[in-house]
């Protein structure tokens, strides 16, 4: 048994947010909370009709006083977190952050308003929970990178359990060893396989709620006196070891300027309905089209990839070519490619039974592979690259440096509050009723409460 530390990670966290509390935040950090709450509603409205929502409710059986948004039925607070978290997550079109990778708000903004609602907490903490919740998920995910994906495991759920632990703790101003043990006891809730990619099953849309609503118990746990292993991060059997198959993690990545810096300023809003890694490839084939280039001009493409990308978007290369279902289309990069080739747009409209079966779309993808760069940045950087060999001879070819909607090229408030009102235009809200949930999101972090309750059809 390895000797115990005299301070364990977790409760240098602990110190860190403690410290934190006194300082303003940055105003970035505000805007992009906003951001989050505004790209979240409007994303558990989109799929609120939804089969997989529908299932996710209606397999819940505590009632309580907590929203889901865009639904009569009110839940406890964790199923208000995992329905909310499972909903906004169901199309892949939430928030990420570059480097991990993680989807950070879809797990913290339904875990703070389920415990804000619970617990009225104001709107000042909640805004804290939530910076502090998105701020140790995302730092978590840089403390072992890639090595979540490669052991088989989600890092949004995994590190979303701990995440939302932290948040909550925080939103609640929990004692140090309180938030401690919720830490501790999130270590045993955090869950979450990437098997989902065998056949486009469900299971991944479930990953953020489930981790939201695991930090919530986590956080009722240790409130009520259960004790977690103070070790939870770095120990022997600890988190590390147990998802990432390593004891060596860079937890200054972590702990080292916490609270002074916030990484939480780079969160990257997505312009597309799939998987991150997908977005500047898409542009790249949205800007070849622009170029003239009809689909069937195309007799093959080549793109340069980073290798951590392989297992998930483009392997195995034929069923990648032609995905079996809409869903597991959002996670096959020649079907990306395709749908921003010939559709102009990878939105909500591209991923459908029907356009995964659109004899244009499946004829592009197929003749879609890829080749390793081995300089590839990923995942510190997400890149495009799409090079197409015509059918008179003639080689064309796109690059894109960096993910748009990401740290180098942010959207702008408006583009996401357009989106905001596409999704929920998409899950049938009456304009009227989205522009006074604006009206709510705009400053809703200096409001003494944040009241979801009009917005519960």
């Amino acid at each position: 048994m390895a000797e115990l530390p005299a301070t364990a990670v977790a409760e240098t966290l602990a110190q860190r947010i403690a410290a934190s509390r006194g300082r303003a935040l940055p105003a970035a950090v505000v805007e992009r909370a906003e951001e989050m709450l505004i790209d979240i509603a409007g994303l558990c409205v989109a799929a609120r009709a939804s089969d997989y929502v529908r299932a996710a409710i209606d397999g819940w059986e505590a009632d309580g006083g907590a929203t889901v948004i865009g639904h009569r039925r009110r839940l406890d607070a964790a199923g208000a977190a995992f329905v909310n978290g499972t909903a906004a997550h169901g199309e892949d079109f939430d928030d990420t952050f570059e480097g991990g990778p993680v989807h950070a708000g879809v797990v913290m903004v339904p875990a703070i308003l389920a415990a804000a609602e619970r617990h009225r907490i104001g709107g000042a903490d909640s805004l804290f929970g939530l910076a502090v919740g998105v701020e140790t998920m995302c730092r978590l995910s840089l403390v072992a990178p890639k090595l979540f994906h490669k052991a088989g495991f989600h890092p949004t759920a995994v590190l979303g359990a701990m995440g939302a632990a932290a948040g909550v703790a925080t939103a609640l101003r929990l004692p140090a060893a309180q938030l401690v043990d919720a830490l501790g006891v999130a270590g045993s809730l955090a869950s979450g396989i990437i098997e989902y990619l065998a056949e486009g099953t469900w299971t991944k849309r479930l990953h953020p709620g489930w981790a939201a609503q695991s930090g919530l118990r986590a956080v009722d746990l240790a409130r009520h006196g259960f004790k977690g292993p103070r070790t939870v991060f770095e120990g022997t059997h600890g988190l590390l070891h147990g998802f990432a198959n390593t004891a060596n993690g860079d937890w200054d990545a972590l702990l080292g300027d916490f609270g002074t810096r916030w990484v939480a300023e780079t969160i990257a809003f997505k312009p597309y309905a799939c998987g991150t890694m997908t977005h500047p490839y898409v542009d790249c084939a949205k800007r070849l089209a622009a170029r003239g280039i009809r689909p069937e001009d195309v007799a093959s493409i080549v793109c340069e990839v980073g290798e951590g990308t392989v297992h998930r978007l483009w392997e195995p290369l034929a069923a990648k070519q032609r995905p079996p279902n809409a869903y597991a289309a959002k996670f096959s990069q020649p079907y990306c490619i395709a749908a921003g080739f010939v559709l102009g747009d990878a939105g909500l409209d591209a991923f459908t039974e029907a356009r995964v079966n659109d004899a244009r779309l499946v004829a592009l993808a197929g003749k879609v592979r890829y080749v390793v760069d081995p300089g590839n940045p990923y995942p510190r950087e997400y890149t495009g690259h799409v090079r197409a060999t015509l059918t008179d001879g003639r080689v064309v070819e796109e690059r894109q440096p960096h993910l748009r909607g990401g740290a180098h090229e942010k959207l702008p408030r408006a583009e996401i509050e357009a989106k905001f009102l596409r999704n929920a235009a998409h899950g049938g809200w009456a304009p009227s009723l989205a522009g006074r949930f604006l009206d709510l999101a705009r400053g809703a972090f200096a409001r003494d409460t944040i009241d979801l309750a009009p917005f519960r059809a």
